[in-house]
């Protein structure tokens, strides 16, 4: 499989998207603002990453305005809320084959790279 959950209007996923050529790459594209992402979807990146908490983004703005900075989130907690709200999705997340890409960080994005080519 290959598929790439992100959203349109966020300007790092547009450059890696761009970058990596991923358009180009026959990549199925879900933009998860209006295509929310479903269970099974979710249930399928969590096989792939190995937990909910590493799809799980602290830098959403839903992080600070719910106050779970200072709080101790389950494994179930961190899948509820990322259903709940799509900005908790650690994006981009790019699925290849049977590996799982999650996020911007720079050697996540080198390793995609070189999975890639």
């Amino acid at each position: 499989m290959k598929k790439v959950y992100y959203l349109s209007n966020c300007s790092t996923c547009k450059r890696i998207i761009e970058d990596l050529q991923l358009k180009s790459k026959n990549f199925e594209f879900q933009d998860i603002k209006t295509n929310k992402i479903t269970s099974a979807q979710l249930e399928q990146m969590h096989e792939l990453a190995g937990s909910y908490e590493s799809l799980f983004s602290r830098r959403s703005m839903q992080f600070k305005a719910r106050n779970l900075g200072g709080k101790t989130l389950s494994e179930l907690d961190y899948k509820t809320l990322i259903l709940e709200e799509y900005t908790f999705l650690k994006r981009p997340a790019v699925l290849l084959g049977e590996t799982i890409f999650i996020g911007n960080a720079k050697k996540n994005l080198e390793e995609l790279k070189a999975a890639l080519s």
